[in-house]
């Protein structure tokens, strides 16, 4: 038994147009970020999916409706476990002090926060199915390190958005 998994970002939020780090910050899409959604269900309709999960967060839930919303009845399903790291203290701070400070949380916690071993932690099966997660950089770190053997140094060095090399869903397989 295995499990494919097809791993989608939130769209571009008003934080982010910002240089803002929302972290557990419950903010929602932007204009463009609303546009970006709707056109991946386009980039996407060869594609077929049994379950959409997408962190609880707003920015992720109206993502994964846009998207995937009328695709007759696909069940999206909420997870708190798929939010983005929680940067404690430094969550809606300026991107240009999160994320130097990103890799050095690695084990350690972010103050009042957590680290990026926390969010690896979060986990669960689904056998035989082809899921859709639409979530944020924290778990999709983790899923590199946990399925791709990557180390958590290699996980943010080759991080697509560091080369502003987005792209329509990346693959990850379990079992």
């Amino acid at each position: 038994m295995s499990t494919q998994i097809t791993y989608f970002v939130h769209g571009t939020t008003t934080d982010n147009e910002k240089e803002i780090s929302s972290g557990c910050f419950d903010v929602g899409l932007s204009e463009l970020g609303v546009k970006q959604s709707i056109e991946l269900k386009n980039q996407i309709a060869d594609k077929k999916f049994d379950v959409v999960f997408c962190s609880d967060l707003k920015r992720a839930v109206d993502s994964a409706q846009l998207t995937f919303g009328d695709m007759g009845g696909l069940p999206i399903i909420q997870d708190s476990r798929l939010r983005e790291c929680d940067y404690g203290d430094l969550n809606t701070q300026p991107s240009s002090i999160v994320e130097p400070l990103q890799e050095q949380n690695i084990i350690t916690r972010f103050p009042n926060g957590e680290s990026y071993e926390d969010v690896k932690n979060r986990k669960e099966n689904y056998d035989d199915k082809h899921v859709a997660i639409v979530a944020h950089k924290a778990p999709q770190l983790a899923f590199d390190v946990l399925l791709k053997n990557k180390t958590w140094e290699q996980a943010f060095a080759e991080d697509w958005r560091k080369r502003k090399a987005w792209q329509p869903g990346w693959e990850y397989f379990l079992g």
